[in-house]
């Protein structure tokens, strides 16, 4: 199959390589139909996270058709069924996975030892996202192989097209828990800082989750407007004071919230 393979810093190429098998009983293989390119996926192409080895696939935004299972998915899913796959790779069995908390699941994480030495400690295993994570094939490819396939996985009905749920894997739920964690009220002017993929996400969230106002900060006009047409009153930095423009829209006492977006996928809640 072809897929997007890191051979070292910016240098990332689409090779031929082999096809995902099952290797345990849990294991589904997935025929990608969409996948997307994360912001994430810069800092492994700069070589700013460590423990990319030369020949890992790329890719934790995908989704697709599932054309193979393992023995133990025991009819949770089935062949030919459409599905979205999270980055977080989930057993859906331990204490941690029982309390929700997902992303530090303490079973899929196969590299375990390298996470608790340099992060102190470990993550749950995701996608095409270095050896620290579990050092799994990621999704930019033809083919992928999903573990814990009968945890990992959002159902998609017919009715809905990749482009309605693609990013459901990762990119909504990132800006969606940014404004959940704002435990917004109806009367809350909620301000995000950077528009980007994660500032949009953030801004669609807030205004569905109720907030009065939703004010959005960037100065790129492409993603100002994209902002706007989301239901966001926008304020271009380099034309305005970031701080009378607040200041006038909540008379004087500024926004209840914050959301930091302006990193690739970092979302910092700030109460003001």
């Amino acid at each position: 199959m072809k897929a997007l393979v890191w051979h070292g810093k910016e240098d990332i190429r689409c090779d031929s390589v082999s096809d995902p098998r099952i290797e345990q009983p849990r294991d589904a293989i997935v025929r990608v139909t969409s996948c997307a390119i994360c912001g994430s996926d810069l800092h492994l192409f700069h070589n700013f996270i460590p423990a990319m080895l030369p020949g890992d696939i790329m890719g934790h935004e995908m989704m697709g058709e599932v054309v193979e299972v393992g023995a133990g998915v025991d009819g949770r899913l089935k062949k030919g069924e459409r599905i979205v796959i999270p980055f977080t790779i989930i057993c859906g069995d331990c204490d941690q996975c029982r309390r929700g908390n997902y992303s530090v699941c303490e079973t899929t994480n196969r590299k375990k030892h390298l996470a608790d030495k340099v992060f102190g400690h470990s993550t749950a295993g995701l996608f095409g996202y270095t050896h620290l994570t579990g050092g799994y094939p990621g999704g930019q490819a033809e083919y992928v192989r999903v573990p814990f396939a009968d945890a990992t996985h959002i159902k998609v009905p017919d009715s809905l097209s990749d482009e309605q749920v693609l990013f459901l894997g990762d990119i909504f739920p990132t800006g969606w828990q940014a404004a959940v964690q704002c435990d917004i009220q109806p009367t809350d002017t909620i301000a995000i800082w950077g528009c980007g993929p994660v500032g949009q996400m953030a801004i669609r969230s807030a205004v569905l989750l109720g907030a009065k106002q939703v004010v959005a900060v960037d100065h790129l006009p492409e993603r100002l407007s994209m902002a706007e047409a989301g239901g966001a009153i926008t304020i271009n930095f380099d034309d305005d004071s970031v701080i009378e423009r607040l200041n006038e829209l909540t008379g004087g006492k500024g926004p209840e919230k914050c959301i930091d977006a302006i990193g690739m996928e970092s979302h910092v809640t700030l109460s003001t």
